[in-house]
């Protein structure tokens, strides 16, 4: 499964920062149970390497990456690691191509048109709208008014089930979800249930996929 149809079965990424190598795996699996195909482990995680690839093991149906992605050799040693998706808080076209290049997919963190549309030229997948606090719903609609139908919005940051309604009106077409959804010490069985009172959020503003 690629980044594009797994978010058209649910526009959701789940952003594990902090998450330790010995959770991994449960909280993986509760997010597998709860619908959700997307895993970032930022790397400035405990060993994000190590939860990367066990997660990139044991569910290989999932898009699983890592999210800080800063520079051209992280890019690298997430490949290695079994990693498909590059997350960064922001554009840096190298990142980009040299995720491109390795056949993952890439999703740099930008906040203006400019940036936007350098990331699509570069080979960016889709495009995290970081942080979304500085960037509400009316430049959503705004920015969405210029670019193509195809260019995939994901606003990360401050995203919870209270103000995803007024985004996705606005043309955005997933989120990252951190913080709400999983930090350090939160158990897999909480973490589910954030999971499916999320899915449950977005279920009522998009069809559902065929």
């Amino acid at each position: 499964m690629n980044l594009h149809d797994a978010l058209a079965h649910l526009p959701l990424v789940a952003i594990l920062r902090g998450i330790e190598p010995s959770e991994a795996l449960d909280v993986g699996r509760a997010l597998d149970e709860a619908g959700w195909r997307v895993i970032e482990v930022p790397l400035n995680s405990p060993q994000p390497l190590e939860s990367i690839a066990a997660l990139a093991k044991a569910f290989p149906h999932l898009v699983v990456g890592a999210g800080t992605v800063l520079n051209e050799q992280q890019v690298r040693d997430v490949h290695q690691a079994g990693g498909r998706l590059v997350v960064a808080p922001n554009f840096n076209a190298d990142v980009v191509r040299a995720g491109v290049a390795l056949g993952m997919a890439c999703m740099p963190g930008v906040m203006t048109p400019s940036e936007l549309f350098a990331a699509l030229a570069a080979g960016a997948s889709a495009v995290k709208l970081f942080p979304a606090e500085m960037v509400p719903p009316a430049a959503v609609k705004a920015m969405r008014a210029v670019l193509p139908p195809s260019a995939m919005l994901l606003p990360v940051g401050g995203i919870s089930t209270a103000n995803m309604a007024d985004y996705l009106a606005a043309g955005a077409n997933g989120f990252g979800i951190g913080s709400a959804l999983y930090k350090p010490g939160k158990s897999a069985a909480a973490v589910k249930q954030s999971a499916l009172d999320f899915r449950a959020a977005v279920a009522g503003f998009r069809p559902a996929p065929e």
